[in-house]
């Protein structure tokens, strides 16, 4: 049998409960991993609450599944068709599929990339989903070069900590919100160059501040509802405004006309697996984030880790903002 964290029902974190499982043996293009350590990621969250419809798992009741997008671990065993992974191999995965809180998991093989040597589980763990989400926003959805300015919300939080040090490293110029003076410490020693203390500024006033009245090139908003709107009117002229997430809630409706009358903007709602679908993206972007982290541009904060046991507690402190840098539970 294998423990893995159990959602029966919508609700707050108290319904994540601790059950043991039975994980068969691997199907055609599947693999089974037994795991080492977990990424803990507000998504988790929003298929917790039923913002997110959580897929089918197998083995399971209709509604009924295992969270968790991101971990890392060893091969046990793969099924028939899998060529490139092997038993023993040492392998993560970022963008799922759901299924991640347990001790062992299958998995599709194309979902999974080999992990380098030098790089700790618990580093792994806590730098996939954050990082390849990171490499999208600023590799692919936007290829940040020397000189931009950009706008980033919640800098001292897991991905936000990886994107100060990769667009610092790009040549970036980075405007991160945060909500304590600690926080703005933290932002700024991965290579935050403006904090605004977004609960006691007022931020738009300070972006348009700081960027001569011009405003940014693009805002990267995964807060939401409560910082939505302000970001529209950060944006420069043709401004991009990339909301990639709702901490705070989901973005209220709008009507496009909004956008012309602001500044001919573009607003994307983007997602890491439309920018990751196919092999040769997925290996190209965790090749580049392995590169970052592994020469030392990018370093992977561990803020917090949890027994697996404890994931209720882990997202409680998530949800409460009392969380930095990444959050994992260890097996």
């Amino acid at each position: 049998m294998t423990k893995a964290i159990v959602v029966r029902t919508h609700g707050g974190p108290e319904v994540l409960k601790l059950e043991n499982i039975t994980v068969g043996a691997p199907g055609p293009g599947e693999i089974k991993l037994r795991q080492t350590a977990i990424g803990v990621n507000f998504i988790d969250t929003y298929f917790r609450t039923g913002l997110y419809k959580a897929p089918p798992a197998a083995g399971l009741p209709a509604g009924v599944f295992i969270p968790g997008q991101e971990g890392v671990g060893t091969v046990e065993a793969v099924g028939s068709g899998v060529t490139d992974i092997k038993a023993g191999d040492r392998v993560a995965y970022g963008n799922g599929p759901t299924g991640g809180y347990a001790e062992s998991r299958l998995i599709p093989a194309a979902s999974v990339v080999k992990v380098p040597a030098g790089l700790k589980d618990e580093t792994v763990a806590g730098m996939m989903l954050r990082g390849l989400t990171v490499w999208y926003l600023i590799r692919a959805l936007y290829v940040v070069k020397p000189g931009d300015t950009v706008l980033f919300h919640a800098a001292a939080g897991g991905v936000g900590l990886i994107f100060c040090q990769w667009a610092k490293h790009l040549g970036a110029t980075i405007i991160g919100t945060v909500g304590s003076e600690d926080k703005a410490k933290l932002a700024k020693a991965a290579g935050c160059h403006h904090t605004i203390l977004y609960k006691q500024e007022d931020w738009v006033a300070k972006v348009k501040e700081l960027t001569g009245g011009k405003g940014v090139a693009i805002a990267y908003d995964g807060v939401g509802k409560d910082t939505f709107s302000g970001s529209l009117d950060c944006l420069t002229r043709r401004g991009i405004m990339c909301t990639f997430g709702n901490a705070s809630g989901p973005v209220p409706a709008m009507e496009p006309a909004i956008l012309a009358a602001k500044g001919s903007l573009f607003l994307t709602r983007p997602r890491l697996g439309d920018y990751i679908a196919q092999r040769e993206e997925h290996v190209r972007a965790a090749d580049e984030l392995f590169d970052v982290v592994t020469k030392g541009h990018v370093k992977i904060d561990i803020g917090q880790s949890y027994a697996l046991d404890r994931a209720a507690q882990a997202h409680s402190d998530l949800e409460s903002r009392k969380t930095t840098g990444s959050t994992i539970l260890v097996i």
